[in-house]
């Protein structure tokens, strides 16, 4: 299934894509935030500095896209309320460590990047560009998510293994629910710089059956 679907109107493009660009912005600093807050209660060292080289590489991802956003002109403006993010942030503050790797890294990371993966071959060649090192960070940030999510879930015993692993769907399944339930027009905007939603869709769901895989391996 092809995630190209059709010649794009050039006003509906730069609006839209504008507007991706402010929320995979937004999220980039939401997740350096959230990640900074981990800092102090990771379980041990190696966790701690993982999360500190997410935070300084969530910050340049930002930087690199407000300079960009800048260049590209469109309106910047938030596309999450200040409500929402805070939605977000008391989320993961809540979350136990293995319960913060499988949303942090399975839902938020891997399928959120994916999801930019997917429209990158669509996008000008300024925004391809001002993508590839905050997409190529993504990837390191969710291999270590997948191989700490690993690492702990062989600690413990195996109906508690095997009751975590089962449960995961349906955490991500949860997490999107309400990301839609956030009302941002996702969709649309998609659609609008050229990708069929469906086949994004149907890629998204492709790469949580991946990810879901190389946990439970």
């Amino acid at each position: 299934m092809k995630i190209h679907t059709q010649p794009r109107s050039d006003d509906n493009y730069r609006e839209s894509m504008g507007r991706l660009l402010v929320l995979y912005t937004q999220v980039d600093r939401l997740i350096m935030e959230i990640c900074a807050e981990r800092i102090e209660s990771a379980p041990d060292l190696e966790a701690k500095l993982a999360l500190g080289k997410q935070v300084g590489d969530e910050s340049r991802h930002v930087m690199i896209q407000r300079h960009w956003m800048e260049r590209f002109g469109t309106a910047t403006s938030p596309v999450m309320s200040a409500s929402q993010e805070a939605m977000i942030r008391h989320h993961f503050r809540e979350l136990p460590w293995l319960e913060f790797l499988a949303d942090m890294y399975l839902c938020v990371e891997a399928l959120g990047s994916e999801a930019v993966e997917n429209i990158v071959p669509l996008a000008d060649p300024g925004t391809r560009e001002s993508l590839h090192v905050p997409l190529s960070d993504e990837q390191d940030h969710v291999a270590f998510g997948i191989s700490r999510l690993k690492t702990e879930l062989a600690q413990l015993p195996v109906d508690e293994r095997e009751a975590f692993l089962a449960g995961i769907p349906q955490r991500i399944t949860g997490l999107t629910a309400a990301f839609h339930g956030f009302g941002l027009g996702v969709a649309e905007l998609f659609e609008n710089v050229g990708a069929s939603y469906a086949a994004l869709c149907a890629a998204v769901n492709r790469r949580r059956d991946e990810v879901l895989e190389q946990v439970a391996a």
